[in-house]
């Protein structure tokens, strides 16, 4: 699993690659990146035949300095599961009272 940070040089902008490997998708039938810069709206990552899934978001640097996120894992069975990468900056309490964890990436350089 890993999280790229490419910062555009003449824009507030980063682009954020956000990458989960075969393995730990576990046989997934997709997955959907929640996040904070978009309100936690689901952006499911593309599945490549390699088994990876992958997906990259532009996030404007004006408005914030890091962001919250979490992965959302659908099995062929329809069965519903979060992931949390381990590449995250950092990770907060989600605020659910379920002890579940937020990832967090920071984006400035």
């Amino acid at each position: 699993m890993s999280i790229k940070k490419q910062f555009l040089k003449n824009k507030p902008i980063v682009k954020v690659t956000f990458e989960v490997t075969k393995e730990l998708a576990n046989g997934a039938a997709s997955i959907d990146l929640l996040s904070e810069h978009n309100q936690w709206q689901a952006i499911e990552l593309k599945k490549f035949k390699n088994g990876k899934f992958k997906v990259a978001e532009n996030i404007s640097t004006e408005e914030r300095e890091g962001l919250q996120f979490i992965y959302k894992v659908t099995s062929e069975a329809g069965e519903e599961s979060i992931l949390l990468p381990d590449g995250a900056d950092n990770y907060v309490d989600n605020g659910m009272n379920d002890g579940g964890k937020n990832a967090v990436i920071l984006l400035t350089e």
